[in-house]
């Protein structure tokens, strides 16, 4: 009998899908396409949630890989404990980096220059014209240096940033220079005019952005987040920017979707994107190659790219 994919691209749009395999599209709908029983490749669909996500994974007995179309898989991670020892979980490295780091650039630039006050400026018809922060001479903080935050640092290199330093979880060598490890932290923070999350959303980097994180940025810095919302403490946060001391971009917030009346969305200093640093022209064709590839891999029974855990 021939074994399932579950794939949350319409199989049709693929071109060189290997053989030997029924190709089903699901992209979080009530009714499965199909028996999760048979599915041996689960594509977990795109932005839909941790319900959706998981909900087919207990009856998926003959499942072997469940790969992931986002960078983080703190949606999924929970439910590898329920599935058969050897299923292999992976992420979508290689997919958003580009879209996510334009966005970061984005966020960067227009928080400094005063962008939406110049829309609301716009709005009103009003002429706000004045002295505005430049991203030139600015020093430069990424906090989880991996695939998104290497990305984030290519976009700032024509933008004359006085420094850019990295954190990852360890401390190694980048091509670009060294990476500090997240002990160095507090020595950090106060030196850097903007801060950059870009970290998984892990049980060490959650609320990691608390309190004592945000009272050693300097005055007049810019945090940005696209990472996860539950790396900054909401609260916290919304303590700073209410005195006028920190400025914020968040394209992820916490709770998420941000519902109507929370403070977030009129606190003074910051601008809100409701999680869109992914979704972009960009995604689609860097999400198929990659499921393409992992599927040619899965068939000629290679090993993956991007496996971030395995069950059992």
């Amino acid at each position: 009998m021939t074994a399932d994919v579950w794939l949350p691209v319409r199989p049709d749009l693929f071109d060189g899908l290997p053989d030997g395999f029924a190709y089903h599209f699901w992209d979080g709908e009530p009714d499965f396409p199909a028996d999760p029983a048979r599915c041996v490749f689960y594509g977990v669909p795109y932005m839909k949630g941790s319900a959706v996500s998981v909900r087919p994974l207990p009856e998926m007995t003959a499942v072997r890989v469940v790969q992931t179309l986002t960078a983080g898989i703190d949606d999924v991670l929970p439910a590898l404990s329920g599935l058969r020892p050897g299923v292999q979980l992976c992420n979508a490295r290689g997919v958003h980096e580009a879209s996510t780091a334009e966005l970061a650039l984005t966020l960067i630039l227009a928080s400094l220059r005063g962008i939406p006050d110049f829309v609301r400026g716009q709005d009103a018809e009003e002429w706000r014209s004045g002295f505005r922060p430049a991203l030139a001479d600015r020093s430069v903080l990424i906090v989880g240096y991996g695939s998104i935050g290497s990305a984030v640092e290519d976009r700032l290199v024509p933008f004359e940033c006085a420094r850019v330093a990295r954190v990852a979880r360890s401390a190694r060598t980048s091509p670009r220079g060294p990476v500090h490890p997240l002990a160095e932290l507090p020595a950090l923070l106060p030196q850097a005019d903007v801060v950059v999350l870009t970290t998984p959303l892990t049980d060490d980097t959650r609320g990691l952005a608390g309190a004592a994180f945000l009272s050693r940025m300097k005055d007049g810095a810019l945090l940005v987040n696209v990472a996860r919302g539950g790396v900054v403490d909401t609260e916290a946060l919304l303590a700073e920017v209410r005195t006028g001391r920190l400025r914020a971009a968040l394209d992820v917030t916490d709770p998420e979707p941000l519902p109507a009346g929370h403070p977030l969305w009129h606190a003074p200093g910051v601008l809100i994107t409701p999680h869109v640093g992914g979704p972009t022209s960009a995604f689609l064709p860097r999400a198929k190659r990659l499921l393409r590839e992992q599927l040619v891999r899965f068939a000629a029974d290679e090993p993956l790219a991007n496996v971030v855990a395995t069950a059992g």
